[in-house]
């Protein structure tokens, strides 16, 4: 009998989203005629701006023609969208990104795994909590953990706790770790680093030889001047740090899927003799070996969204979210409610009220409310007490979804 993976046995519970699922539809099935309003996962509402739909068309009708069909792409992503992405999002900022430095793909969260296929197992490895579920996940899977305590924490992985208490800035590890998974603007909590402080995870880094992957896959909804926007805007980050990105939330490809990750080709590793590595070239191989790239018209419409009326219309939908999580902020904060996030990014993390628990509360606003938020302990013990409310949605369910959420807790208090 073939032997499975036993990493896998390690896992707690469903991932967390499919668990969501399974709880709403078991209360849909009980409650037909009740009006849910979904605002657990991240998931956008609003359709592809015109322009970027414009370009796949486009790009479909060039599918059609002999003359101008294409098959097999590049693996690492075309040369127009790869050089649109270097010059708008970095070399146009005074960032030093390269074209060659680009790797397009499916998904970050995809490449958030994956990365770990050229990392060795023997590496100490620094997540934040609460954390995205992947990030910790994949670690299991790939056999990089012990198993799991009674608070749902793995053996082996470094947790950083960022709560109100800590002002949701991790502290620095007092050991050493070579890989640090950071995620800025925050999911889940919301919040964002400052310059100082990707300072002094870079310095860390540099001072223990670690590397950092650092999701940036909600910049796109910073709006504050200082806030930094990437990793790279920080002095000496290329020598240390992976960057992904997406263009899933910012132009709504949630759906459409198109992300790529920046590995700077002064980006070092070491073998387990201990000579260095470029990284950059080892990704290259395993990007080659196992995908085959994004097809030919999402990159043609990710590069759309470059234009001059693409880059208007995607402001457009960022907006459109960020007033939602400002209208979520307020009212949630209206109601009473300690709220975190919403500011700088697309999510709002709310203090559960009266002590409860996480998924206590999560029952309490879909039996109540009839609204669908994501229990902040699913993301880690430190994400316990806290909720995380989504504002990727209609205005019009943004809205009835505070009605709702203010009446309850009115009636409850």
């Amino acid at each position: 009998m073939a032997q499975i993976n036993d990493h896998y046995l390690k896992l707690q519970a469903g991932y967390l989203f499919p668990e969501i699922a399974r709880r709403v539809n078991a209360f849909c099935e009980a409650n037909p005629d009740a009006a849910v309003i979904k605002m657990g996962i991240g998931d956008v509402t609003q359709p592809l701006a015109p322009a970027i739909v414009k370009a796949m068309h486009e790009a479909v009708d060039e599918m059609a023609n002999a003359e101008t069909f294409r098959g097999y792409g590049p693996e690492q992503g075309y040369p127009f969208l790869r050089e649109a992405i270097a010059k708008n999002d970095f070399q146009d900022r005074g960032i030093d990104v390269s074209a060659d430095e680009i790797f397009v793909s499916d998904g970050s969260k995809c490449d958030s795994g994956n990365l770990l296929d050229i990392f060795g197992s023997d590496n100490v490895i620094a997540v934040l909590d609460p954390v995205y579920p992947v990030y910790v996940d994949t670690n299991v899977m790939a056999g990089h953990t012990g198993p799991a305590d009674e608070n749902g924490r793995y053996g082996k992985l470094v947790y950083m706790p960022v709560t109100a208490e800590t002002n949701f800035e991790p502290a620095i590890p007092d050991q050493h770790v070579d890989l640090i998974y950071l995620c800025y603007p925050n999911n889940p909590t919301g919040t964002v680093a400052s310059r100082e402080t990707l300072t002094k995870w870079v310095e860390y880094a540099k001072e223990h030889d670690a590397i950092i992957f650092y999701d940036a896959a909600y910049e796109g909804f910073v709006s504050d001047p200082d806030v930094p926007r990437s990793i790279f805007e920080i002095p000496g980050a290329r020598d240390v740090a992976i960057e992904l990105r997406s263009f899933s939330k910012t132009a709504g490809f949630t759906g459409t899927r198109c992300a790529f990750t920046v590995i700077p080709k002064t980006l070092m590793g070491k073998t387990s003799d201990g000579q260095e590595k470029d990284i950059h070239s080892l990704w290259n191989r395993r990007h080659c070996t196992k995908f085959n790239g994004v097809s030919y018209p999402v990159q043609r419409g990710a590069a759309a969204a470059y234009s001059d009326e693409g880059k208007a219309q995607v402001q457009e939908l960022v907006s459109f979210y960020m007033n939602n999580a400002r209208l979520l902020r307020e009212g949630l904060e209206a109601a009473g409610l300690e709220v975190f996030g919403g500011v700088n990014a697309p999510y709002v993390w709310v203090k559960t009220p009266d002590g409860i628990s996480s998924w206590d509360f999560f029952d309490q606003l879909l039996e109540k409310s009839h609204i669908v938020g994501t229990p902040g302990s699913g993301f880690g013990a430190a994400g316990e007490g806290y909720f995380r409310l989504s504002a990727f949605n209609s205005l019009e369910n943004t809205q009835t979804a505070i009605e709702r959420i203010q009446k309850s807790l009115a009636v409850s208090s």
